[in-house]
């Protein structure tokens, strides 16, 4: 099924948010076509600059040997920050289909009390980089922050948009989603898909999640840039490609439970509602499952994804249901996907 996607200037977005409130609506709402997503467009020139610069980058870090990526991995954050392949449970098994490198693109050292931060390894840690001369990715954190910066500052803009709309549904009055929004929990995840094995090549009836199983953000906002993807030829830079497939990419089941393909132009910007957002409202705005398809491709085609996600987020200690704070709910969560939280 089809559903249109709402978009909005980013212009508008910065000279007269309070005019976005019904886009916002018909994004973000509870009505049964809400994709509870939205596209910003008209982005400043830096931005497709910026994009693909970090892209490319997480193509290249994946095809560091082994040896060198671990060094960049952080057990202690239940790898949390720096680099993550096969840790992660998705659909029950651990996720090797692709590799993920997070950080928080605007704190390096978040500023809390010891104690949190000890308490709360995976969202008060300590952002782990690159050595700056590791020969194929130089500049990736610069590239990294770059963007995160950029995508973390339009989402503020956003929040700032939301709050006439979103006040409307807050169980607690004096809250303000560009309040609850925290430098210090941001994070950002950069990452790369690998190609369909060739001993496994992708057909018709293959599942609707072959690439990521569904699942929600626990986020009040997530920044999503339009994938990239990229055929690698023997000896050759990656050459970027279409999406090797129709069915290749990112689903999302509306708020009424239709399935809908969701295609972001690369010069757009798309910010989803997460689950801290829904439970901030008693459900009046829910977090919409999405996933991602491969699709059917050519037998050995070496064709890879790669994209970009930035989670906004309140901290730890912020209550966002009766039950639970932000920092429990995100234990529940990572409980959930990885066997080292559970200990």
């Amino acid at each position: 099924m089809s559903t249109d996607v709402v978009s909005i200037s980013y212009q508008t977005l910065v000279s007269s948010p309070s005019s976005l409130e019904t886009s916002i609506e018909e994004a973000f709402g509870s009505h049964p076509q809400a994709l509870g997503l939205i596209l910003v467009k008209d982005l400043p020139p830096v931005y497709p600059v910026y994009r693909e610069r970090l892209l490319k980058l997480a193509y290249k870090f994946a095809h560091l040997d082994e040896d060198v990526r671990e060094r960049y991995v952080d057990p202690g954050s239940i790898y949390s920050y720096g680099w993550s392949h096969g840790k992660e449970i998705m659909n029950g098994r651990p996720d090797t289909l692709k590799g993920s490198y997070y950080a928080n693109p605007v704190v390096d050292v978040p500023d809390v009390n010891p104690a949190v931060k000890a308490a709360y390894p995976p969202i008060y840690g300590n952002n782990v980089w690159p050595d700056k001369n590791q020969s194929g990715i130089e500049g990736f954190e610069e590239a990294f922050k770059n963007l995160g910066g950029f995508v973390f500052d339009v989402g503020c803009q956003l929040a700032g948009a939301c709050q006439p709309f979103v006040s409307k549904y807050l169980t607690d009055v004096s809250l303000s989603v560009p309040e609850l929004i925290s430098t210090q929990t941001a994070k950002a995840r950069l990452l790369h898909y690998f190609p369909p094995s060739e001993n496994s090549p992708t057909t018709e009836d293959e599942p609707i999640d072959s690439w990521c199983g569904f699942h929600k953000d626990h986020s009040l906002l997530t920044g999503l840039c339009s994938a990239i993807f990229l055929r690698e030829e023997a000896g050759l830079e990656p050459t970027i490609v279409p999406s090797p497939s129709p069915t290749s990419g990112l689903y999302i089941r509306t708020r009424g439970g239709d399935l809908t393909k969701v295609s972001i132009p690369p010069d757009c910007l798309a910010f989803q509602t997460g689950e801290a957002l829904e439970l901030v409202t008693a459900g009046k705005l829910r977090a919409t499952p999405h996933c991602v398809r491969v699709g059917q491709t050519q037998v050995g085609a070496k064709i890879s994804r790669e994209t970009f996600a930035l989670f906004m987020q309140p901290d730890t200690h912020q209550r966002i249901s009766e039950s639970d704070t932000f920092g429990s709910f995100s234990k529940k969560v990572l409980e959930e996907h990885y066997e080292e939280a559970r200990v």
